[in-house]
């Protein structure tokens, strides 16, 4: 098996308010909600830097495809990373995601590393981690 992850889905409580929060509240592009057509089928796509994708899908919808019980989010056991430029875009996303609904869970802070960082919830609790790490600034 080669390393590489190519599609990331978090199961969502509201998908039209997940869609809302990383489309309206962070600008992420997104054609929206598709698959309404098929049961169990609504989901949302966003296509991220480097090849990734997120999928945002009902979690009640993921469990039924995965043949498992509905269960809560692990969002305390996972954090998403968002690598950008400088400190003050670091300030910047954290007060976007305030706006947008997120919950700011760290404020930014400098880290043990050499970098700064800061965590925000999204509405499912999902956790994501803003920082600035001289070590792995994204592309231009």
């Amino acid at each position: 098996m080669q390393p590489r992850l190519s599609l990331l889905t978090l199961g969502v409580a509201d998908l039209a308010a997940a869609v809302a929060f990383y489309r309206d509240g962070l600008g992420w592009p997104t054609e929206g909600i598709v698959g309404t057509e098929f049961a169990h089928g609504a989901v949302a796509f966003f296509e991220l830097e480097g090849g990734l994708g997120l999928a945002l899908f009902p979690r009640e919808s993921l469990a039924h495809d995965v043949g498992v019980p509905v269960g809560e989010p692990g969002a305390s056991a996972v954090a998403f990373g968002h690598n950008v430029r400088s400190r003050e875009e670091v300030d910047a996303v954290i007060e976007q995601a305030r706006r947008a609904g997120g919950d700011v869970v760290k404020p930014p802070v400098e880290t043990f590393w050499g970098g700064y960082a800061g965590y925000f919830r999204d509405l499912d609790g999902w956790l994501w981690e803003v920082a600035w790490n001289p070590a792995r600034l994204p592309a231009a």
